[in-house]
């Protein structure tokens, strides 16, 4: 699979698997990228959210995250070229191609990477792993947050942004 830019998303130095979201994982990055855009909107200096972009973590990581978040403070210049810095927010929706690596070696790359936050929405056991860095400066995921039914997830570097989880599992 190809990247919105053109280049092949690599995991670990090699291709990585193809996805297109559809069924659940599709309807999931509707509802939170929805949210998350929602929420930039709602007031002044919120940042951006994006659908698929490249993130390059390194030589040998190249991503394509379901959705991104950058703080006001993080955007780069030009917005037609693909950022050159770590997004502040992550998001990877579980299929069934790409889940082993978003849990497994994505998520060591990203904490590696500087990563401040990171969150893995798994469909099928409906609920969504966070990891976080406590504060600026803390060298791996500190926080680890496993939400489901009836919780809410809600983020310290999105101040307002809160959404159900039983929202977003509905279907």
């Amino acid at each position: 699979m190809v990247s919105p830019s053109g280049t092949p998303w690599i995991v670990g130095g090699a291709p990585g698997p193809a996805f297109r979201p559809a069924g659940r994982a599709g309807f999931r990055r509707a509802v939170l990228g929805g949210a998350l855009y929602a929420w930039v909107q709602a007031g002044e200096g919120r940042g951006i959210c994006s659908m698929p972009t490249d993130v390059r973590m390194d030589e040998f990581n190249v991503y394509g995250p379901d959705l991104v978040w950058i703080a006001e403070e993080h955007l780069p210049p030009d917005l037609n070229r693909y950022p050159e810095r770590v997004p502040d927010l992550c998001v990877e929706i579980r299929s069934s191609s790409t889940w082993r690596y978003d849990v497994g070696v994505k998520k060591s790359v990203y904490e590696r990477g500087g990563l401040p936050e990171l969150w893995l929405v798994d469909s099928v056991a409906e609920t969504v792993l966070v990891f976080r860095r406590s504060a600026r400066g803390v060298e791996h995921f500190d926080v680890a947050l496993e939400l489901g039914g009836g919780e809410t997830l809600e983020s310290p570097r999105l101040p307002g942004f809160a959404l159900s989880m039983d929202d977003l599992f509905r279907h």
